[in-house]
């Protein structure tokens, strides 16, 4: 490698006083992506990134293991109308996963294909949602990673688009109405009508009829004069009569909830009665059959209960107070309520209740009686892993089930006889007969350690490697995303796979600021609090190295967007604590970040650069501005999607060259002080085709083994 060079970059002398403070911003020129100077130095980066990957030894092996791995395909769980069932599922060599429908009969067909729509790949299905008859469906696509979104109806009999496009409308909710011809939907003003920049903001909760003009016809139903990063759900309840809307602002985790009683002045203008208002909690309302509304709420239950409310309550002022609501199902002070479903079928002694719970990351399935909330049994898991969402029809619940080392399957529980099984499993998934295809994974371990973080609060790590104990120290890469009180999912991922096949240790940290440990755990890493995200990272890498897994020059940190955040400060922190770092996506550029992307609506977890104080939080952390032109930096490999809509590629191209200014033109011989940009073409924030996602991580991969010095296989 010591051919490579680092691109020049102009470096200027911009110094700004912000709330007296001395904010140097070098490249700032970086910011311009269209710029002839930018556009030269990008493509320099493009050929570095090039001449340092395509030389790397057991690449090919990379990607013929992994798509083996792809190869197993994937099936979700059923959504019943009637007698018709409709389920995603990527087979073997697909690059997206299509929408299938089985009728009455068995008959399987394909109603959604995004690759038919699409044969470049760059288009995705991002939602869908069917009316209650099962006659017509609602779905999104994006194409290249634009974060407009375009919302179209389908005639399910047919095949054929009834309806659409209507844009700005990005992952929207939609919630039917009976019949068929009219739904509740979410979708942003026109451009005209908003202040410059703010484009990507200002939602709104609108009516829609089937085939009308959704510009000139659509009725304003919630929302006028709301925050500007407002954003909103929409749900109805069984019979269709009660509309339920919750609004959050921004990014925070706290939301404010309204029902409305469509019978009172119909749906075109909804009375709505507050059910939660101003009050710092999350909470979902969902209204089954019969006179009570569920409740899923974290007030005064970090990691959430289940309360019920009459429905009669709503009618006049609004329910009682969140502290007032019944509990069903009290908090549990270790495991964290991720959802539930109801099993109301004829056959039944009693109506059921199904709650998933995660325990430090593990999913677990308890059985209840509807009414009193209590505990009749359990649902055995095959593992310690996953459960995704969990639906009821009659007496069967349908979820899903994988862990990192276990494809998605769809098991089916039957409340009659309290037994489970495999509906179908896509080729190389074990069977219901127990038979393993030839891409099923080898078995390998993994177990969860604790270790202390700076101020003595307890971290978990999840270890996955080749041992149940560590035999000698390994090549690793730890993982953290830590943000926005999102958890991560110990999820079936044949990078991860690979990684471990090949010899390597994978950890996961789960620091503060995301959700894994509930409400509370997200609220201690956020803000002024960020340091103890970066803090407990800095832990678990210690810890992994204390216990014999790996050392800081086989350690290689990563991180998704807000876990790039957390990666490049533990980095400019720490410089010697890794040999290496991947940056997917990053916020890296703290002073700035509320300009561009979808920034501004960051400041509950970030804080907010226009204000004096915490403008000083973020100068302590931001990556950008605590790189140090003597610092003895690792390698970093920095990943980033020109489509990207959510955040703006700037903060790694600005990050880039000031790690690549501080090592200087020429990396060391052995790679330490590289630092690498890949930007992908035609892909945002989110899913993308199947190979283009192995071709990602295959650079990861080799990235992180060759500075790990993890042999891979040939």
């Amino acid at each position: 490698m010591t051919h490579l060079r680092h691109p020049e970059a102009r470096r200027d002398e911009l110094v700004e006083d912000i709330f007296g403070h001395r904010v140097a911003d070098p490249y700032r020129w970086l910011e311009e992506s269209g710029s002839p100077e930018v556009t030269a130095w990008s493509a320099a980066q493009r050929d570095l990134c090039r001449a340092a990957l395509e030389a790397l030894p057991g690449r090919r092996w990379l990607r013929d293991r992994m798509g083996e791995l792809l190869a197993a395909g994937v099936t979700g769980p059923p959504v019943w109308r009637g007698e018709q069932r409709f389920f995603m599922r990527r087979r073997p060599g697909q690059e997206h996963a299509a929408l299938h429908v089985v009728d009455a009969e068995g008959g399987e067909r394909v109603l959604l294909d995004p690759t038919a729509l699409d044969p470049t790949g760059r288009t995705t299905l991002d939602t869908w949602q069917l009316d209650r008859e099962g006659r017509r469906l609602a779905f999104q696509t994006s194409t290249a990673g634009d974060d407009s979104g375009r919302l179209y109806v389908l005639d399910v009999a047919s095949g054929d688009v009834i309806d659409g496009p209507v844009d700005r409308c990005r992952r929207s909710p939609v919630a039917w109405l009976p019949g068929g011809e009219a739904f509740f939907y979410v979708r942003r003003l026109p451009p005209e009508a908003v202040p410059p920049s703010e484009e990507r903001y200002h939602r709104r909760v609108w009516l829609h009829h089937v085939g009308t003009d959704a510009d000139r016809d659509d009725e304003l139903v919630f929302g006028r004069n709301g925050p500007k990063t407002a954003s909103y759900t929409v749900a109805l309840s069984a019979d269709g009569r009660r509309l339920i809307v919750s609004r959050a602002i921004g990014a925070a985790r706290r939301n404010d909830l309204w029902i409305a009683d469509l019978g009172v002045r119909g749906d075109r203008a909804p009375v709505f009665v507050p059910v939660q208002k101003d009050v710092d909690a999350r909470t979902r309302a969902v209204v089954p059959r019969g006179g009570r509304v569920y409740l899923h709420t974290d007030h005064d239950a970090p990691r959430g209960r289940l309360a019920v409310v009459d429905v009669a309550d709503f009618r006049a002022a609004g329910a009682s107070s969140p502290s007032e609501w019944k509990d069903l199902l009290p908090e549990d002070p270790h495991a964290q309520l991720e959802h539930f479903t109801v099993l109301e079928g004829p056959e039944l002694d009693r109506a059921l209740l199904l709650a998933v719970r995660t325990r430090h990351t593990v999913s677990e399935i308890t059985v209840h009686d509807l009414e009193t909330g209590e505990r009749l049994g359990e649902i055995a898991t095959p593992g310690a892993g996953w459960v995704g969402e969990i639906r009821g029809r009659e007496h069967e619940a349908w979820f899903t089930y994988t862990d990192p080392f276990t494809p998605v399957t769809v098991l089916r529980w039957d409340a009659r006889t309290g037994t489970t099984d495999v509906p179908g499993s896509p080729p190389g998934r074990r069977t219901p007969a127990g038979d393993v295809g030839p891409a099923s994974p080898t078995a390998r371990t993994g177990h969860q350690i604790t270790c202390a973080s700076q101020d003595g609060a307890p971290v978990r790590v999840t270890v996955l490697a080749p041992s149940d104990r560590p035999s000698r120290p390994r090549p690793a890469i730890l993982y953290v995303y830590g943000g926005f009180g999102l958890s991560y999912k110990p999820l079936y991922r044949p990078d991860v796979v690979a990684w471990v096949e090949a010899g390597g240790v994978y950890a996961v940290a789960h620091v503060r600021g995301g959700g894994e440990e509930g409400a509370h755990w997200h609220e201690a890493g956020i803000r002024a609090h960020k340091q103890k995200s970066i803090d407990d990272l800095h832990a678990a890498a210690d810890a992994l190295c204390r216990a014999g897994w790996t050392t800081p020059s086989q350690l290689v940190l990563s991180g998704e967007s807000h876990g790039g955040l957390l990666v490049a400060a533990a980095v400019t922190q720490r410089p010697g604590s890794c040999r290496a770092a991947l940056c997917a996506a990053p916020v890296l550029d703290l002073v700035r970040y509320e300009r561009t992307g979808l920034g501004a609506s960051w400041t509950r977890e970030y804080g907010s650069a226009g204000v004096p104080e915490e403008l000083g939080w973020l100068l302590r952390y931001s990556p950008y501005h605590n790189v140090r032109e003597d610092g003895d930096y690792p390698a970093v490999f920095l990943t980033v999607s020109d489509g990207d809509g959510v955040v703006d590629p700037l903060h790694a191209r600005k990050m880039c060259a000031a790690l690549q200014h501080a090592a200087g033109p020429v990396p060391q011989r052995d790679g330490r002080g590289l630092t690498l940009l890949r930007v992908e073409p035609g892909v945002g924030h989110g899913p993308r085709a199947t190979s283009r996602a192995l071709e990602l991580s295959v650079d990861q991969l080799s990235f992180a083994a060759w500075q790990s010095s993890l042999r891979l296989p040939r």
